[in-house]
């Protein structure tokens, strides 16, 4: 049970102060009933707000499907962000959505947004050994050879201390393919391949721990079951 003031300004909804106005507008209802108090200790399952039931009370998490020339970051200074692509409240909410498995602003595909921090500390955690699949159209022709090199796990990255983990690469065509991999080094993907002598060109992530993108459009998001 939470006051409802700090319930709503938790959610993104408003402000603590701008809680009371809600409350005498009527436009907050506990089980069916206007609230008269925005003090009062509520039950999050049998709140609504305009007739709507409290938007992930106990915590949000979605995939978003990032287009390439957004950044992963809530500074203005970076250009365009992936928070302008989400509900603007979100980034209202306390703790506030952030991203999970960072992509840079030349990559697309499946970023998870969340704010519930145990989930961000599963999925970043060096330990955590995330699935993560990319498609990556490089440059030149790839060589088969490529296969068992990313395979070995031996495989050297300038100023890296530690060969990568062994990763899986499959050729898709002349000049794409797609590669799994269980760290989430700084532009591995890209420094994996220009070790070898190529160039990533275009690069996309598909999937990313259990979840895929599938047929989610570019620039859209999609509310995902909270599993703890």
């Amino acid at each position: 049970m939470r006051r409802l003031d700090q319930l709503l300004s938790s959610l993104g909804y408003c402000s603590r102060r701008e809680a009371m106005a809600f409350v005498k507008e009527g436009r907050v209802k506990l089980a069916g009933v206007v609230v008269k108090r925005s003090d009062q200790r509520v039950d999050s399952a049998l709140i609504t707000v305009d007739d709507q039931p409290l938007e992930a009370p106990e915590g949000l998490l979605a995939i978003l499907h990032k287009p390439v020339g957004y950044a992963c970051t809530h500074s203005e200074d970076e250009g365009q962000t992936i928070y302008e692509l989400l509900p603007s409240h979100w980034v209202d909410r306390n703790p506030a959505v952030t991203s999970v498995g960072r992509l840079d602003k030349e990559t697309s595909g499946l970023l998870l947004v969340t704010d519930i921090g145990s989930l961000v500390h599963r999925y970043t955690s060096p330990k955590s050994d995330v699935v993560k699949v990319y498609v990556a159209d490089v440059d030149h022709d790839l060589d088969p050879t490529l296969i068992e090199i990313f395979a070995k796990g031996d495989l050297m990255l300038r100023s890296e201390d530690k060969p990568c983990l062994p990763a899986r690469l499959e050729i898709v065509s002349s000049r794409t393919a797609r590669l799994t991999i269980t760290e989430g080094r700084y532009h591995q993907v890209r420094r994996m391949f220009a070790s070898q002598g190529w160039q990533v060109e275009k690069l996309h992530r598909e999937r990313f721990g259990p979840y895929e993108l599938g047929s989610l459009p570019k620039g859209e998001w999609q509310m995902l079951e909270v599993t703890t």
